[in-house]
């Protein structure tokens, strides 16, 4: 009997799934490919493995026997790897880091630009997603470290807090609040439309949480995905958004966004570093975690 690795991995992502299609998208495969490996990777063993006759697809009582020994031979597969890296130190190598929008967009690729510079023979995979894409990517192995803002809530992740990051109340320079003397009550804002990000961000629930503290439950709202996306809608007059101070540093200096200083403001929200807790870091991540760890400030530019 001979076991495949790279088929127990199929394998795996189809119970994780629910279906050979699902699987298929995630691995970049067509889906007739995944349900042959998954064919031959049962013939292998002499026994049917996923039960077919449903809408999911589900182990049988030989499958979820076998899954339980596959992900511990998988992740014995990346100790092994981790452990030759290691004796390697860092000429050679992988960084797989992930981030939530803001984070992936204007904190990794810095971070991972000065890190290049200092270890060029290591290449890296950057993830960026919102904060259920994250955990998940980082839940299944996608990625190796994340940088999210607000905290994961699975227990198989170590989380530690490295920054924070506060949202700004943004409009576009022509609003009819824009440049008011002294800060703003929230019923100044009755009948605006406030622009949310989309569900599963970690920034839409600072927003919603934001709107329940200024008392604007019922405010009119509509869903942008992304916050480049929201950004642009902003500056197009199509509602006002609480965005990252970071996100809208630049626009807000070049005054293509402008501020609005709404009173009472939420603390910042914390910005955290998180791995599994099973999983041995690469040298590459290793060092690249020490180096978050040190950051005392966002970093500029």
């Amino acid at each position: 009997m001979h076991l495949n690795l790279h088929r127990l991995e199929i394998f795996l992502r189809v119970l994780e799934h629910g279906s050979f299609s699902a699987a298929a998208q995630k691995l970049y495969m067509s889906q007739p490919s995944v349900s042959t490996q998954v064919k031959k990777l049962e013939a292998s063993m002499g026994a049917t493995l996923v039960d077919r006759s449903g809408a999911r697809i589900r182990p049988t009582a030989e499958g979820e026997a076998l899954a339980q020994y596959a992900r511990r031979l998988l992740l014995l597969t990346e100790e092994a790897v981790a452990a030759v890296e290691q004796i390697q130190g860092l000429r050679a190598g992988r960084l797989r880091v992930g981030g939530t929008t803001t984070v992936g967009t204007y904190l990794l690729p810095g971070l991972t630009a000065r890190f290049r510079e200092e270890f060029p023979g290591v290449e890296f995979d950057l993830f960026v997603g919102n904060s259920g894409q994250v955990e998940a990517a980082l839940l299944e192995g996608e990625i190796g470290l994340a940088v999210v803002a607000g905290g994961p809530s699975a227990p198989q992740l170590l989380v530690e807090p490295l920054l924070s990051d506060g949202l700004l109340l943004c409009a576009d320079p022509g609003h009819r609040l824009a440049g008011a003397a002294g800060p703003l009550d929230p019923g100044e804002l009755s009948g605006e439309r406030f622009l949310l990000r989309e569900p599963g961000s970690s920034t839409r629930d600072e927003q919603l949480a934001t709107l329940e503290l200024w008392g604007l439950t019922g405010a009119a709202t509509a869903d942008v995905w992304g916050a480049e996306t929201a950004k642009q809608a902003v500056g197009a007059g199509l509602g006002i958004a609480l965005l990252s101070e970071h996100a809208v540093a630049r626009d807000v200096a070049t005054g293509s966004l402008a501020v609005l200083d709404v009173r009472p403001r939420r603390p910042g929200r914390p910005i955290m570093v998180c791995h599994r807790r099973d999983r041995v870091l690469s040298p590459a991540e290793s060092v690249f975690l020490a180096r978050l760890r040190a950051l005392r400030h966002w970093p500029e530019g």
